[in-house]
């Protein structure tokens, strides 16, 4: 089975978190690119390692990303 994903990057002091928000499952890297293998690792690990029901009381299909804007006073 294969599920498609959403990865969110975001740097944090010298080193990029990337977070899948469906499952909540974050890892980290010191480049972009090894963030991101990085947490389909993490994934890959979570499928093999989770009962079908964890996954489906943590999978959340209907994820938006979109900006918000915040007026501060």
């Amino acid at each position: 089975m294969r599920y498609k994903l959403t990865a969110l990057l975001y740097k944090e002091e010298d080193m990029y978190v990337a977070l899948c928000p469906e499952l909540d499952i974050a890892s980290q890297g010191y480049t972009i690119e090894e963030a991101k293998e990085n947490l389909k690792e993490a994934l890959a690990l979570f499928f093999e390692c989770a009962s079908k029901e964890e996954i489906e009381e943590r999978l959340h299909e209907d994820v938006y990303v979109t900006p918000i804007e915040v007026a501060i006073a």
